[in-house]
């Protein structure tokens, strides 16, 4: 485009402005909850709610101000689940007492009891006296900030005596957003580890992470060595069966040691950036006159190319018009066209439906006369067929269909669903036959008489039915021409008056119909 040159010129310009002006911050976001003012000498009693992250857990405290510099704090948690399901980076919990002022006071670790869920209790004190309680999931006990993962905030709190105590619902607090639980070097959790391996050992491992994260193998080599090699020592002490309280110790130690270096690379290395930041500052203003200077000059080339691109647009601007008007008539010409090839194809698309439809109809009569002459000749055959039926039962016809009738005799005894001896040969023989006729769909219905429960000779009339569909189906008749049901006594041939005519009730009917396609 003719505008390019002009449009480079003044991004270069924007950008020697914007250069100058570095800002990078992070902002974290502040949570509310409600900080109490508790009173001397009187026990306070709070519930806790989990987050809606963590609905399922449960909580309770009590809570007294001893004196003007001592608050006595007794909690019990419910169904905390395991910290390595939040995700990477968490190892334990941690119970705070969150001030209106934003103080935050550690007050010390909630351990776990088992593998699964767990309950637990802690009993601190705090020298503040109007704070908030929650509980968060964290890589260590000795962690300064609370992280963002909140598990449980406390509600209002009441007292036995039914004084009103004084709350503050202003409270805020900031969770740690450090990268830190989002970084792929962050150290995992497995179940295994989780189930087997001491929880300070874990956290540990979490704190020299941490430690690693803050830059301390660069900036606190020395401390992040010694908590590496504490930490070392207490996984072999645990590895060779050591006493758990001595496992605990060099692993807290460990712990101690790596917070340490993670807090001296943190101070180190805001050293080293701002002598850094001074020096850059000092480089970027001499760069920032240079720049000055060199959009002075481009803005000069600017105006020079402007005047330039403002001829070159009259220009332009009239070709297009001529352009334009040359488009106006070829679109009016291609609307003539389209009009013609609309109509053209009008033509054929009828044209093409008439040969179709004749087409159609064609097939549709070679169909019905082929499938008549298929008819009569089935209904030809029904005699013969009929006759070959009658070698196992009593054979009829009821309008279309030809019905079978099978005696009791094909059963072993009258309540029984397993074939007599002599039914096989007769059962063969007529699968034969119905494979032999596939125009023909198989509709087994089984009935019997009226002697027993309505639910028993249903199942059994179910279950004959049944039989003689999968040995058919066995012989080679397909299955989806045959349907199997059982009747019970619902529907008798003759009353159910003697033995004789309850025997004549007890039958199976197999029903052959047409099924021309």
């Amino acid at each position: 485009m003719k505008y390019t040159t002009v449009q480079r010129a003044i991004g270069s310009f924007l950008t020697a402005l914007i250069v100058a002006l570095g800002v990078s911050a992070q902002v974290d976001v502040a949570r509310r909850t409600t900080a109490v003012t508790y009173p001397l000498d009187q026990q306070v009693m709070l519930q806790f709610r989990g987050t809606t992250r963590f609905p399922r857990m449960k909580g309770d405290a009590k809570v007294k101000r001893t004196s003007r510099n001592g608050t006595e704090v007794e909690v019990s948690v419910s169904k905390m689940p395991r910290p390595f399901e939040l995700g990477a980076g968490y190892a334990t919990y941690v119970l705070w007492a969150v001030s209106p002022d934003g103080t935050v006071d550690n007050l010390g670790e909630i351990k776990r009891r088992g593998f699964f869920e767990f309950d637990s209790k802690i009993s601190v004190t705090t020298p503040l006296q109007t704070f908030a309680l929650m509980i968060t999931a964290e890589p260590h006990f000795l962690v300064r900030r609370p992280s963002q993962t909140i598990m449980l905030e406390n509600l209002n709190p009441y007292t036995l005596s039914g004084r009103t105590v004084a709350t503050t619902s202003t409270v805020q607090y900031f969770g740690n957003s450090s990268d830190y639980f989002r970084d792929p070097r962050t150290p995992e959790i497995a179940e295994l580890d989780y189930s087997k391996t001491p929880s300070t050992i874990l956290q540990a491992k979490q704190a020299i992470a941490l430690a690693r994260f803050a830059g301390a193998d660069r900036d606190a080599a020395t401390e992040l060595t010694e908590a590496e090699t504490l930490l070392q020592n207490a996984e072999n002490a645990w590895r060779a069966g050591r006493q758990e309280e001595q496992v605990d110790i060099t692993a807290r130690q460990a712990i101690s040691t790596a917070v340490k270096a993670e807090n001296t690379a943190v101070v180190r290395k805001a050293a080293r950036e701002k002598r850094n930041e001074q020096s850059r500052a000092d480089a970027e203003s001499r760069r920032n006159e240079e720049k000055f200077t060199d959009v002075q000059n481009q803005l000069a080339d600017v105006r020079d190319e402007l005047a330039r691109e403002r001829r070159s647009r009259e220009l332009a601007e009239r070709d297009g018009q001529n352009y334009l008007n040359q488009i106006r008539e070829l679109r009016d010409e291609n609307g003539r066209l389209r009009e013609e090839l609309g109509r053209i194809k009008v033509e054929i698309e009828n044209v093409r439906l008439k040969a179709e439809q004749a087409e159609a109809a064609k097939q549709a009569e070679s169909e019905a006369r082929a499938k008549e002459a298929k008819i009569a000749k089935l209904k030809a055959n029904e005699t013969q067929l009929m006759t070959a039926l009658k070698k196992y039962g009593v054979v009829s016809k009821m309008e279309n269909a030809i019905v079978l009738v099978l005696p009791e005799s094909y059963w072993q005894a009258a309540r029984s669903s397993t074939f007599a001896m002599q039914s096989d040969g007769k059962l063969t023989a007529i699968a034969e036959l119905l494979a032999n006729n596939p125009d023909y769909t198989v509709t087994i219905e089984s009935h019997t008489d009226d002697t027993g429960t309505a639910a028993a000779l249903e199942t059994l009339t179910e279950t004959r039915a049944q039989r003689i569909a999968e040995k058919f189906e066995s012989l080679g008749v397909a299955e989806d021409r045959i349907k199997a049901k059982g009747y019970g006594g619902t529907i008798p041939a003759v009353p159910n008056a003697t033995g004789a005519k309850k025997a004549q009730n007890r039958r199976v009917n197999i029903i052959l119909d047409l099924n021309v396609r």
